[in-house]
């Protein structure tokens, strides 16, 4: 009898701990994924404070991000634009916005912006791809910006998304060449959508601070910010977020993604940061099957490196189309 009752005890209690597991998983999910629940609970400020006293402040990089975004603002005010759009399978309605240079350029860029970032964040790395040339096409990923969505992709989701873009660029011009630049999270996207099947059209891909894979960098922030161990909670929040937004954080992988590469790969890391750790570079460096090439810029942090060598960032990001074929004027 005491047996039974012991069982039954320890039967409510578990499921007590499951419930409570389900509802802190979906708290994760939507604190970090659902950008109006994130504003509701003031998680998105929280996320930029954080991120931000991360970084490496120095003059230099201070000075070097401010005469960037200045030369970049003027540039999107006077360059010729146009707002596009796309939807996706899913019913969302995405926004880009693309700048036209003059000439017979068919070097085209695609630009992938940060976690909670938005498609102006690349407009410094904007300016100096449009002062070489190309046509430059920027969007906002799902969730981010203009553009529609339910959750946060992570650079999975956005993956697919992304090749929206790629269509609408080789319809636009149907020689055209394009590499595919992001930092971050759109780091992560570039990797990723180099591992899936790309038109032959698609030429290269620029990934700045990128992090291997969802997962590991959701259960260092967790740890970071909250002091909490990743298991059980990322994996209960992982699935949660495939039952309720159709992914894993585990499937999203640019780690594995660069073993399927066959683009070549250009993978850039500040030494000093402090959000994705530097090693993850090294990671996805040494597992790309494919043409590739590393920078580590010293004492930069978070997507700070065209900040921090804005010198060394552009002569490598250049240096490496141009040996793949991205010169001139396409």
């Amino acid at each position: 009898m005491r047996k039974k009752k012991w069982i039954k005890r320890l039967a409510v209690v578990l499921v007590i701990l499951l419930v409570l597991l389900v509802f802190a998983a979906n708290i994760v999910v939507d604190l970090a994924l659902v950008p109006e629940k994130m504003e509701q609970t003031q998680a998105f400020e929280d996320i930029t404070k954080d991120s931000y006293e991360a970084l490496v402040q120095t003059d230099d990089i201070e000075q070097n991000r401010m005469s960037s975004l200045e030369k970049a603002n003027q540039w999107a005010q006077t360059s010729e634009s146009q707002e596009l759009s796309v939807t996706t399978q899913d019913g969302y309605r995405l926004i880009s916005r693309a700048f036209y240079q003059e000439g017979e350029s068919h070097n085209w860029v695609l630009l992938l912006h940060g976690y909670t970032g938005w498609k102006e964040e690349m407009y410094p790395i904007a300016y100096e791809y449009a002062k070489r040339g190309y046509q430059v096409l920027v969007p906002d990923m799902r969730c981010s910006g203009e553009s529609q969505g339910d959750f946060i992709g992570m650079g999975w989701t956005d993956r697919l998304d992304n090749q929206l873009w790629l269509e609408m660029i080789l319809d636009m011009d149907e020689r055209a060449q394009i590499v595919i630049h992001g930092q971050s999270m759109g780091g992560a996207c570039a990797l990723m959508m180099a591992g899936e099947e790309l038109s032959e059209h698609v030429i290269a891909a620029v990934s700045d601070s990128a992090y291997t894979d969802a997962y590991s960098i959701f259960k260092k922030q967790l740890k970071d910010w909250f002091h909490i161990p990743g298991f059980p909670l990322v994996d209960g929040a992982s699935l949660m977020l495939q039952m309720r937004g159709g992914y894993s954080l585990k499937e999203a992988s640019a780690l594995e993604a660069v073993k399927k590469s066959t683009i070549p790969l250009l993978i850039i890391h500040g030494e000093e940061d402090a959000f994705v750790p530097v090693e993850m570079a090294y990671e996805l460096y040494d597992a790309a099957d494919c043409e590739k090439e590393i920078l580590i810029v010293e004492g930069a942090g978070h997507a700070q490196a065209p900040d921090k060598a804005p010198k060394e960032y552009y002569e490598t990001v250049f240096s490496f189309l141009e040996t793949h074929g991205m010169t001139g004027f396409g």
